[in-house]
């Protein structure tokens, strides 16, 4: 850390004063937000089905178009924060995000309503990465800054987790819009408080935002996903074919581009610590997992066993319970048995979980559903705890924001690649197993004068899917807990000398700087 820099991290707020815990307040208002934004749809896309009628194209990319803005621009937003200012960032895009969630609320077409949901993401990649870094200016004292660290965490998961519980009680009584138009009051909030509580902080970063990485691994994200679904939506053709492959020559060459960089949009040379790799793949493949199935398993409630929409996100109550306390507790677990031991727990509970969903079927599996969430919510908890403590651990303060958004980065891009990839994949068995009517069960279900075989055989063909998907992210996970086993130290007490504060260099950091 510079001289420069130094003093301006020890001024005016105290590691525990009272506006440095009203600050923290004030922030995790729109990082519960962009978290929540992520799932509340789960529950509300059989309505906005029915309302807006979108193609299975579309209703793939309302769902997930949030989350791959987000994600690919994370790391940008994060270091321009880094550079230009946080408090400036936060809030130009939370007056953004309130008016894309405004627009959202009264789309009137699938068209307008995926571009303001785009809208409404590239607004969250604002947020969170500067959130995160402003808690290390409220909080200099490191074990206060590790504990603000952790509530953010609780939050973000917190959001996530009672996303579709907060979209379920809406839909009782409102129409599908309300579910973006609570976002007002508290963006309101933030924007009335923010200038009050937070400051605005110099930073000593070099150097420009590179213009053409931005646009490499977002363009490349995007057209990969894009080839990829369409696909699994309508088949194999030369359009999804070349989207595919420009998508992963876009990738290969941001990530050749960072490695030659003097200031890198993003820094790879973090991920030569086995540690930090381990939990960002963490970061990602839970989010991949939960958000896929959660989506699959709303469908199965509602479109398969009838289930009303109230009674469904009551259903999903236990397991965002657990998953939130999991959060809150895992830094406690960590301190006592090392980062080794949690991320085994993690993969394998998750795993444990997914197969739960097996025994699902057309006619039941309440049961199995709840049994599901709780125990895969245990480590979707760790997940969400332990990627925000390594990441933003494994950096120098002044790299706060753009090591933040590596760690939201996984999660988001996890998020959105659950519905792309292991949701399309429930797309494709669909298509090919379905009666052929349509490309999605709730298309198939409105079509006038089903009979009851083709009812039950659009139904059998969805689970079908549903099993295919829990069991595909079952195994990865499965993969991931044993690579953790090998990969990982040993030892709590090893582990434990590697756990830094925010701030503070460790051993990825000292190699980075070689």
């Amino acid at each position: 850390m510079s001289e420069q820099h130094a003093p301006e991290r020890h001024a005016p707020h105290t590691p525990s004063g009272p506006s440095a815990w009203l600050g923290l307040l004030v922030v995790l208002g729109p990082v519960l937000l962009v978290s929540m934004d992520g799932s509340i749809l789960y529950l509300a896309m059989p309505r906005v089905s029915q309302d807006l009628t979108p193609t299975a194209d579309q209703a793939l990319w309302t769902l997930d178009v949030y989350g791959f803005a987000v994600g690919s621009l994370l790391i940008a937003f994060g270091t321009i924060g880094d550079r230009y200012g946080r408090l400036k960032l936060l809030t130009i895009g939370a007056t953004v995000f309130g008016l894309a969630s405004a627009a959202s609320a009264f789309a009137p077409s699938p068209e307008l309503l995926i571009a303001s949901r785009a809208l409404m993401g590239v607004a969250g990649a604002t947020l969170l990465p500067s959130a995160l870094a402003v808690l290390s200016e409220l909080f200099t004292d490191p074990r206060r800054r590790a504990q603000a660290i952790g509530v953010f965490a609780a939050a973000f998961a917190a959001g996530f987790a009672i996303g579709p519980v907060v979209g379920g009680f809406l839909l009782e009584r409102f129409w599908w819009g309300s579910v973006f138009l609570i976002n007002l009051p508290v963006i309101a909030f933030f924007l009335v408080f923010a200038p009050v509580l937070l400051r605005e902080v110099g930073t000593t970063r070099p150097g420009r935002v590179d213009a053409p990485s931005v646009a490499a691994s977002s363009i490349g994200l995007l057209t990969l996903v894009y080839g990829l679904k369409h696909a699994a939506a309508e088949g194999p053709s030369p359009l999804s074919v070349l989207m595919g492959l420009g998508g992963l020559v876009l990738l290969a060459l941001f990530v050749r581009r960072q490695r030659h960089l003097e200031h890198p949009l993003m820094d790879f040379s973090l991920f030569r610590d086995r540690v930090f790799t381990v939990a960002i793949v963490t970061g990602l493949l839970p989010l991949a997992a939960w958000s896929a199935t959660a989506y699959l398993s709303g469908v199965h409630l509602q479109s398969v066993l009838g289930l009303p929409v109230l009674r469904a996100a009551l259903l999903a109550l236990p397991g965002a319970v657990v998953l939130i306390v999991s959060c809150v507790v895992t830094p406690l677990v960590v301190d006592r048995t090392g980062k080794r031991a949690v991320l085994v727990v993690c993969h394998f509970s998750i795993a444990v979980g997914l197969l739960f969903l097996l025994p699902t079927t057309i006619t039941g599996g309440i049961g199995w559903y709840v049994a599901s969430t709780s125990v895969a919510g245990l480590g979707y908890g760790i997940s969400f705890s332990v990627v925000a403590d390594t990441a933003v651990g494994a950096v120098p303060a002044e790299r706060a924001g753009a090591a933040g958004a590596i760690a939201e980065t996984s999660n988001e891009i996890g998020n959105a690649l659950g519905i792309a990839l292991i949701g399309s994949l429930a797309a494709l068995l669909f298509r090919l197993q379905g009666p052929g009517l349509a490309p999605t069960l709730d298309e198939t279900l409105q079509l006038p004068g089903l009979a009851a075989t083709v009812i039950t055989d659009a139904k059998s063909a969805f689970v079908t899917g549903l099993h295919a998907a829990a069991a595909v992210a079952g195994l990865l996970h499965v993969v991931l807990g044993l690579l953790a086993l090998r990969w990982l130290p040993g030892t709590g007490k090893e582990e434990r000398a590697r756990t830094v504060f925010p701030g503070e260099e460790t051993e990825c950091a000292r190699s980075a700087s070689r």
